[in-house]
């Protein structure tokens, strides 16, 4: 009796240990934007080698065949349809002022009020929305990519 219960609670422990792992690895744009974690800002980058803010989301979209949009963060903020901050999803562009003269700043929804972005300062990171930094400067966001991408990102498809 003392091998089955040693037996079950080991079956228990591995079987917990393994599901938050499987879970994560369901949501395919956090596994992108994670292996690109540190990579360094390039003005103008669009690459593992260096990106800036809208080349990196150029890079992430185009891991899920999401669609053509614009070179610059300016010009993705007109891309798409607006949506309002309560109703963000994966996959929508969120945007910034941190210049002081219009969009300057642009990130990647990535659900539970945070966003993933390459930083002039940091490179590519995850931030918060609600960090005073992002929530003070917050412009707004757009619905870029279609269904059948927001599924691939997700990992519902």
């Amino acid at each position: 009796m003392k091998k089955f219960i040693v037996s079950v609670l080991g079956a228990a422990i591995l079987l917990t240990a393994a599901a938050p792992a499987a879970f994560a690895s369901d949501v395919k744009i956090e596994n992108e934007v994670n292996q690109l974690l540190g990579t360094p800002y390039v003005w103008g980058g669009t690459t593992v080698a260096g990106f800036d803010c809208s080349g990196f989301i150029l890079y992430i979209l185009n891991k899920f065949n999401a669609g053509d949009l614009p070179r610059t963060s300016q010009s993705q903020a007109k891309a798409g349809t607006a949506v309002a901050k309560e109703d963000l999803r994966v996959g929508d562009l969120v945007f910034f002022n941190t210049l002081g003269n219009g969009i300057s700043h642009a990130g990647i929804y990535i659900g539970d009020g945070e966003f993933a972005h390459s930083s002039s300062s940091k490179g590519v990171r995850i931030s918060k929305l609600s960090e005073s930094y992002y929530a003070d400067r917050y412009v707004t966001a757009r619905r870029v990519v279609s269904e059948t991408s927001y599924l691939a990102m997700t990992g519902q498809k």
